[in-house]
C-alpha cells in the first residue's frame, strides 16, 4: 500500500532542509525530495565555499535592502529573523564570526559546517530523503494537491506540500526553473524570473585589467527613463565584466530596469573634483621625474592608471612635471566619473540568485501558504523575494522554509 505523508517538501536546499527540518521537530512525517545526488549543492556554493548564512542587521535595515517587495517581509522576520538562525546553529554546535557590513559565517569558513547541521537536524526527526527524485507532474484536484509523480514513476501523497525547490540560478546545481510551469499550472502568477546578482558584461576590453580589485568605490548607472542608480562598496575587474559586491548588487536594479543605461566608476566618492584635483597636484609637485602613470599610481593602481590615461589621451611615459592643467582636469573627471559600456548582465548560468518568482499578492506573508491552493506552501527562492549580497537570501531562505514548516505542521 502506498505510504502517505503529513508534509512533503520539495527542494534539499537552504529553504528545503530548514522546512523538512522544523516540520519533523513537530511531529509530522515528512518526506524530502530532492532531483541531485545529494542535499544542499547550491548552499555549499555560497560566500565562494564560506556561507554567508545571514546578515545581523536590525530588522529595519535589513528590510531596507529587499526593494520593492520588502514591506511583505516584514511579519515573517520579526518571526524568524538573523537572530534566530544565529542562535540555530550555535545551539547546534556552530562557531560564528561577524565580519563586515554585519555578514555572518561559521568560523571555519566552511560551507560544509553548516549543511551538516542541516543534515544531522533532518536525521534527528527521521525525515524520509530521496535523492535522485525529480517531480515530473504536479497532480491536483480541486483546490489542493493530492500528490507529485516523479520522473521514476514514483507517487509521493501526502496532506501538504512545501514546494522549496529554487529559482533559474546556477542550473548547475539542480535550480533550473521547472518548479514555475507547475505552479503556473496550479493558478499562480509568475513574476517573470531574471538573472540577479551577476556580473556586469562591459564592451571596452578589460584583459588588462582582469583581476584588479578596488574598495569603497561608487557604481552609477544613468537612463533617461529612470533615476541615476548608485552602488557604493568593492569591486573586480574580470575578463568580460565587473564583479565584486558593489557590481553584483548594482545588477538587482539592473535586471528590474532591463534597460540600455551607461555606466560610470568613481574612484573616490568622498572626494569632490576640487579636493581630487588639489591632491594630485601636490603629489605631482613631490614627484617631478616621476612619469606620470606612476605618479597617478600612488593614488589608485599602476594597470588602471595606465588604462585612464590611455582613454583620455595623456602619453603615460610623459613627466609629471609637464602635465598641463587640462590634462590634470581630465583626469579628475575621469577618476571621478569613467563611464564604461556596459551591454548586459550575466545570465542564469553565472547569476547568484533569481530575481521574480511567484506573486507574494496570492502567498500569506504570515503562513507561507498559497491563496490559490489550500496545502500548498512556497520557501525561499521560488518567491518573488531577493537581496543583496551579504546573507540576505539566506535569511530569506530560513524565514520562509521556518515558518512554511510551523504552519503547515501546526495547522
Amino acid at each position: 500500500m502506498l505510504k502517505k505523508f503529513d508534509i512533503a517538501v520539495i527542494g534539499g536546499g537552504p529553504a528545503g532542509l530548514m522546512a523538512a527540518g522544523r516540520c519533523a521537530e513537530l511531529g509530522a512525517r515528512v518526506i524530502l525530495l530532492e532531483k541531485n545526488n545529494s542535499l544542499g549543492v547550491k548552499l555549499l556554493m555560497t560566500g565562494g565555499g564560506r556561507c554567508n548564512f545571514t546578515n545581523n542587521s536590525q530588522t529595519r535595515s535589513f528590510i531596507n535592502e529587499l526593494g520593492p517587495n520588502a514591506s511583505w517581509f516584514i511579519s515573517a522576520i520579526n518571526n524568524f529573523g538573523p537572530e534566530h538562525i544565529i542562535n540555530f546553529f550555535q545551539s547546534r554546535g556552530l562557531e560564528i564570526k561577524v565580519e563586515d557590513n554585519n555578514r555572518v559565517f561559521p568560523k571555519s569558513n566552511k560551507a560544509s559546517d553548516v549543511l551538516n547541521i542541516l543534515i544531522s537536524y533532518i536525521k534527528e526527526g527521521k525525515v524520509v530523503v530521496l535523492t535522485n527524485s525529480k517531480v515530473s507532474k504536479v497532480v491536483k484536484k480541486n483546490n489542493y494537491v493530492s500528490k507529485l509523480i516523479l520522473e521514476s514513476s514514483q507517487e509521493i501523497v501526502a496532506d501538504k506540500f512545501i514546494f522549496a525547490s529554487g529559482g533559474k540560478s546556477y542550473p548547475s546545481s539542480g535550480s533550473s526553473g521547472e518548479v514555475y510551469n507547475f505552479l503556473k499550472d496550479l493558478g499562480h502568477n509568475i513574476i517573470e524570473a531574471r538573472p540577479a546578482l551577476s556580473q556586469l558584461l562591459i564592451k571596452d576590453n578589460l584583459i588588462d585589467l582582469e583581476g584588479l580589485s578596488f574598495s569603497d568605490i561608487s557604481l552609477i548607472a544613468k537612463n533617461n527613463n529612470f533615476k541615476s542608480l548608485k552602488i557604493r562598496g568593492d569591486i573586480i575587474f574580470t575578463k568580460k565584466g565587473i564583479s565584486g559586491p558593489a557590481a553584483l548588487n548594482l545588477s538587482r536594479y539592473l535586471s528590474r530596469q532591463n534597460k540600455p543605461c551607461n555606466l560610470f566608476l568613481d574612484f573616490f566618492p568622498d572626494k569632490n573634483e576640487e579636493e581630487l584635483e588639489f591632491e594630485i597636484k601636490n603629489i605631482i609637485k613631490g614627484n617631478k621625474n616621476f612619469n606620470i602613470k606612476n605618479v597617478l599610481a600612488l593614488l589608485l593602481n599602476k594597470r588602471m592608471s595606465i588604462f585612464l590615461l590611455n582613454k583620455i589621451g595623456v602619453e603615460e611615459n610623459k613627466k609629471s612635471d609637464s602635465v598641463s592643467k587640462k590634462d590634470i582636469r581630465s583626469l579628475v573627471k575621469i577618476l571621478k566619473s569613467s563611464e564604461l559600456k556596459f551591454i548586459g548582465l550575466t545570465g542564469f548560468d553565472e547569476a547568484m540568485i533569481t530575481s521574480g518568482g511567484v506573486d507574494l499578492k496570492e502567498i500569506d506573508n504570515r503562513k507561507m501558504l498559497s491563496k490559490i491552493i489550500s496545502n500548498l506552501y512556497l520557501a525561499g527562492e521560488v518567491l518573488d523575494l531577493d537581496g543583496p549580497t551579504g546573507g540576505y537570501n539566506l535569511q530569506i531562505a530560513w524565514t520562509s522554509g521556518y515558518l512554511a514548516a510551523s504552519s503547515a505542521a501546526l495547522s
